[in-house]
């Protein structure tokens, strides 16, 4: 059966109320990146006299084309590089779906401009596409390397398709996408070597250098040396693991300077565990308590390959952490009352956030079965130390799932479309919530969600 059950909090201790953050990052990102593609634009415009004639169209189609998926590959590349001031204002999850997006963009292009080039060469030339394609890709500078990069970044794009992500692990669709680098690497040169827009062009040339090389140096310094530079400055190891639910552990962490790493609540880093069957790949977890100077905690769902070894690491196992990464941060309310709202493992983040943010404070804590509430004695003691209410939902041996729906969610917060509100959980329960606070009318504004599903 379906049981719901409630902490009864203490009177209030009145936290101060901290204005948030705002910031124009997220709004000025598509605007730069627009920016940069209507400069592409401009620079075939200006060297374009005119364009007569079947031939000439498709050529101009390619060109136009073949500098947007140039200009894009760009862009992919620093979208994802990890920086800062992007990661911790747009937010992880928003950066992947532009990227994801932008990727399938891109694949688009690239293909589009291969068609359209060598059907207008042929045309030009009197020849058929078969010939046409075999002189571009044999004749032309930099074009056989280009030819690889292209069906390299091709193939990587059919791989990431949803329906063949499914099949793959994280890690594997993680270290397929290091196959770009190697794509653009080899695509770069056959640009500047036959690309019409550039050859003679040479303030041309100079902005695309600057271009590629400015993403280079900034993925070069945020995906490789500052891992390393922060693995070696904080010396992370395992002190602990401690069992919280069933199949649920948390792995304590110590090491030295991590009040330098500056984790906000609600954030994450990429964890790379230097034990056997583990070095390779950095997942990502949430800190699921404040971070302290002298030690690091997450809590881990042993649901995967991965994340089930964590279970059985031993303590002094050295650590590497990237970040932290993500908004999902406190700078994100804009409302003096919050909702927490956490499904299963996604509560990691949220106690975080039930401790530290200030005002009124709601948490509703759904799992399947009592014993599954993780951290259930930490988040009583915080709702009473300071006054906040705290509704766990649980669906018994029955298995019928608790109804997520804007009246279910209005009982319990009465005042709901008044509240900012953190959503993390599984990807079903998250759409299901979305939709339901909509319903109770929370403006889109308000809902905070972070996804850490690739």
């Amino acid at each position: 059966m379906t049981a719901t059950f409630t902490t009864t909090p203490y009177a209030s201790r009145g936290m101060r109320h901290r204005r948030p953050r705002r910031s124009l990052v997220p709004f000025l990102v598509p605007l730069v990146i627009w920016a940069g593609a209507a400069g592409v634009l401009a620079l075939w415009w200006s060297d374009t006299n005119s364009v007569v004639g079947p031939a000439a169209w498709l050529t101009g189609a390619g060109r136009i084309t073949g500098l947007l998926a140039g200009y894009a590959c760009a862009v992919l590349l620093a979208l994802m590089a990890r920086m800062p001031l992007l990661d911790h204002t747009v937010g992880t999850d928003r950066l992947a779906r532009w990227h994801a997006w932008g990727g399938r963009c891109t694949v688009f292009l690239a293909l589009a401009h291969t068609l359209l080039i060598i059907w207008g060469y042929s045309l030009t030339s009197h020849t058929n596409v078969v010939s046409q394609t075999s002189t571009l890709v044999l004749h032309y500078p930099d074009l056989l390397k280009g030819t690889a990069g292209f069906l390299l970044f091709l193939a990587t794009g059919i791989l990431s398709a949803r329906a063949a992500r499914r099949r793959m692990s994280y890690e594997t669709w993680h270290y397929l996408h290091f196959a770009t680098y190697l794509a653009v690497f080899l695509t770069f040169g056959h640009q500047l070597s036959n690309g019409a827009d550039f050859v003679g062009n040479r303030l041309a040339q100079a902005a695309w250098y600057t271009l590629f090389l400015g993403v280079a140096a900034v993925v070069a310094w945020y995906r490789f040396a500052v891992p390393v530079r922060r693995g070696l400055r904080h010396r992370l190891r395992v002190a602990a693991v401690h069992p919280e639910a069933p199949g649920v552990v948390s792995v304590y962490f110590t090491g030295r300077h991590l009040d330098e790493l500056g984790g906000e609540p609600g954030q994450f880093l990429r964890w790379r565990f230097l034990a056997r069957g583990l070095w390779w790949t950095a997942n990502p977890y949430s800190l699921s308590a404040p971070a302290h100077p002298d030690h690091l905690r997450i809590t881990v769902k042993t649901a995967g390959g991965h994340s089930a070894a964590l279970a059985r690491l031993s303590p002094g196992t050295r650590v590497w952490a990237e970040g932290p990464y993500g908004a999902f941060t406190a700078d994100r309310r804009t409302a003096p009352k919050v909702l927490l709202l956490a499904g299963g493992v996604g509560i990691t983040p949220l106690r975080t956030l039930f401790e530290t943010l200030p005002g009124q404070v709601t948490l509703i804590y759904r799992a399947r079965r009592r014993e599954d509430l993780a951290l259930r004695g930490e988040l009583d003691a915080i709702a009473a130390r300071r006054g906040a209410t705290v509704h766990y939902i649980v669906d018994e041996p029955a298995g019928h799932s608790p109804p997520l729906t804007a009246r279910a969610l209005s009982t319990l917060v009465p005042d709901l479309a008044a509240h900012d509100v953190y959503l993390c959980g599984p990807p079903g329960m998250t759409e299901a919530a979305i939709s339901a606070l909509r319903e109770a009318g929370v403006p889109a504004r308000r809902i905070h969600h972070e996804s850490f599903a690739f």
